[in-house]
């Protein structure tokens, strides 16, 4: 992609709209998808977004909320740029000029709702067995204290008991956004929903992945000392 902004994230007026009439353009959702694309092919070297599980998002938009979500039944370690869908705040996807129509992910609805509650810009969701495994073990909350990783997720390492949240698995997008915002603790950017993954979120790509490779290494932890 060329142009001044064509790899930043959001940023100025951009973050309100993509360009000064506040519509949506084709290369700030194709810079998003090569960002995106970028991440998917690390998590999947990771064995975390097997198959074509897992879907990664960023918001490209705030008003109206527009979000960039990995598209559907794809491969996330040979994403290309334009294998995105842009989607609304239902997770309904959104038309762009310039930008083929791809399904979005199913969970897109979900990756909305946390991006609208959180403020977050990007969220990915993973299928890291760890994940699931801890949701198992403690449907409760994964509790956690005295680990120097927590300061990795903007947590204390000392006298600071963290509790990662776990909500019970839907197909309904709704429904999955509601135990969410049920369950959302500011202090903690991330959430496990049962027999299924991990959810992260962070200003930026680059900070959702960070918290998702040390939610995954605490969970790991967790499981190895229980």
């Amino acid at each position: 992609m060329t142009g001044p902004h064509s790899s930043d994230p959001l940023t100025g007026r951009e973050a309100r709209g993509g360009g000064p009439d506040g519509a949506l353009s084709a290369e700030r959702v194709f810079a998003a998808g090569a960002r995106l694309a970028a991440e998917s092919a690390r998590f999947n070297g990771f064995g975390w977004m097997r198959g074509t599980s897992g879907n990664l998002s960023e918001v490209v938009g705030r008003d109206p909320l527009r979000l960039a979500v990995t598209a559907s039944g794809l491969d996330k370690g040979e994403l290309a740029e334009t294998d995105v869908a842009v989607v609304g705040p239902d997770g309904a996807a959104v038309g762009v000029e310039g930008v083929t129509p791809l399904v979005p992910s199913a969970e897109a609805g979900l990756h909305a709702r946390v991006a609208a509650l959180t403020g977050a810009d990007a969220v990915v969701h993973v299928h890291a067995l760890s994940a699931v495994v801890a949701a198992h073990h403690w449907p409760r909350g994964v509790r956690l204290r005295d680990v120097e990783t927590l300061k990795g997720i903007g947590r204390l390492a000392h006298d600071d008991e963290v509790v990662i949240p776990v909500i019970r698995n839907s197909q309904d997008m709704v429904e999955l956004g509601d135990r969410f915002e049920e369950a959302f603790d500011p202090r903690t950017p991330a959430v496990l929903v049962a027999s299924h993954g991990l959810y992260a979120w962070g200003a930026d790509l680059k900070r959702a992945r960070h918290v998702t490779e040390c939610v995954e290494w605490l969970l790991s932890y967790a499981i190895a000392t229980r």
